[in-house]
């Protein structure tokens, strides 16, 4: 993606100043009183979290940058409100905590969760249109902006979903809650998020958790503690920034005054599509004080690179800034040296990240989109090779994730093949790794960070 080739001027920041700066993959809405009047009514609507659990978040990921901790981020493409059920919501979950209890113990970092979650309905596309049963009809951006079903009306652009997309963000929030409070998340419990099956993974899987009780039944001897709630690691949220109009009316002044939150999510993310430096989606985040995620494809360089981090984290914050390359199994060994030594050279406190699903996209042969998990581990390892190679850490992975046994990614323990995909392929978007998979990929990541990388 290319910078913007304009030479603006600075503007003075309002959640609204985002108007006057060139916007992209934004759908054209037909009635635009019915859409001021949806973003009137979201204005109004209590927000979805509150500043203190930004701060929160925050905090986390400072300790991230400082090798102390491990950010999980995962959850799916993009969500469906037909999906903001109890059991879907309950799986993503657990399998965001299964692979953080894998991560924690053989990884030896604690670990804490951001789900791509209650919130997530909106994705880019790159065409305003597309074929779809032999017919050109407008692209499926989201169910924030339109559906999925093949006909014209579905497909119209209706500013009515961003409030229902508000209401099924709070109800998925909501049940979230619920779980953690109500003890899901106990370490004192991790039977909660018990496996089936028999694999050589789960069968490994269930040793950890007998270690993790054995070893918390010991501290809670020692100390008194029998009964305490414990839980691991936080569960927060995060969506890609993308419908600033909707995000704009999300944005709330904290109580203490001075900052100004996206209160719609925890932390937000721009995309690779939308970051160019003088366009509106920079020119949004760089206001609000939550964390910011940054996609980073193979084109960007260096410089762009540093540019951003200017724009965005123009203090230096630790905590503010998450890099998520997404290179490509073929580029990352190329491209992801010379980022990380221009950051480096800037001095600024970021996350690194890696993002191995959106660079090692397939299509089989039946027009199926697809991933292989070797690829996907490959520039999960090679990263961290070069992480470690050049004096760096990598203290976050990006995963697009189910909690569900559905077939869409080739490859792993159960070696999903091509003829394999058509049993459980249910992505609205883009595919995703199932329970099996994720899990795998946890005990990887922990090896990992264990020491043990092989090439």
């Amino acid at each position: 993606m290319q910078v913007l080739e304009t030479n603006l001027e600075p503007l003075t920041w309002t959640p609204r100043s985002w108007r006057q700066r060139p916007v992209s993959q934004q759908p054209r809405y037909e009635d635009a009183e019915a859409l001021e009047a949806n973003l009137r009514q979201l204005s109004r609507l209590p927000p979805l979290v509150v500043p203190e659990e930004v701060e929160d978040l925050r905090r986390n990921i400072a300790d991230a940058v400082a090798g102390k901790r491990f950010m999980l981020q995962g959850g799916d493409c993009a969500e469906q409100f037909a999906d903001c059920t109890p059991q879907a919501i309950t799986d993503k979950l657990r399998i965001l905590l299964q692979m953080s209890v894998v991560i924690t113990h053989g990884g030896r970092r604690s670990v804490f969760q951001v789900g791509r979650i209650a919130g997530q309905y909106a994705k880019p596309r790159s065409k305003d249109t597309e074929e779809v049963n032999g017919r050109e009809l407008p692209s499926y951006r989201g169910d924030l902006i339109n559906a999925a079903e093949a006909t014209e009306a579905a497909r119209r652009p209706d500013p009515r979903r961003m409030v229902e997309a508000y209401f099924h963000a709070s109800a998925t929030l909501n049940h979230l809650r619920s779980l953690v409070v109500g003890g899901f998340a106990d370490l004192h419990h991790p039977e909660r998020w018990e496996l089936p099956g028999s694999t050589r993974r789960v069968e490994a899987y269930r040793r950890i958790l007998d270690r993790v009780r054995e070893s918390i039944d010991f501290i809670d001897a020692i100390a008194g503690t029998k009964g305490t709630y414990l839980r691991t690691g936080e569960c927060f949220t995060s969506h890609e920034a993308l419908l600033l109009p909707y995000e704009e009316s999300l944005t709330r002044e904290g109580s203490g005054g001075g900052f100004q939150y996206n209160l719609g999510a925890h932390m937000l993310w721009v995309g690779e599509r939308t970051r160019a430096l003088n366009g509106a989606h920079i020119e949004y985040l760089r206001g609000i004080r939550n964390p910011i995620g940054v996609k980073l494809g193979p084109s960007v360089s260096g410089e762009e690179v540093r540019d951003l981090l200017a724009a965005l984290d123009p203090q230096k914050e630790a905590g503010r800034l998450v890099l998520i390359p997404r290179l490509g199994v073929e580029r990352v060994r190329e491209a992801l040296p010379g980022l990380i030594q221009a950051v480096q050279a800037t001095g600024h406190p970021v996350l690194w990240s890696c993002d191995p699903m959106h660079g090692n996209g397939l299509v089989t042969a039946r027009g199926l989109k697809t991933r292989d998990f070797d690829q996907i581990l490959s520039e999960l390892r090679q990263s961290m090779q070069i992480h470690r190679a050049l004096g760096s850490d990598l203290g976050a992975v990006h995963f697009e994730l189910t909690g569900q046994d559905v077939t869409e990614c080739m490859g792993g323990s159960q070696q999903l093949s091509e003829l394999d995909l058509h049993q459980a392929y249910e992505t609205g978007c883009d595919p995703r790794l199932n329970q099996t998979q994720s899990l795998e990929m946890a005990f990887l990541i922990a090896d990992m960070l264990g020491g043990a990388i092989q090439s």
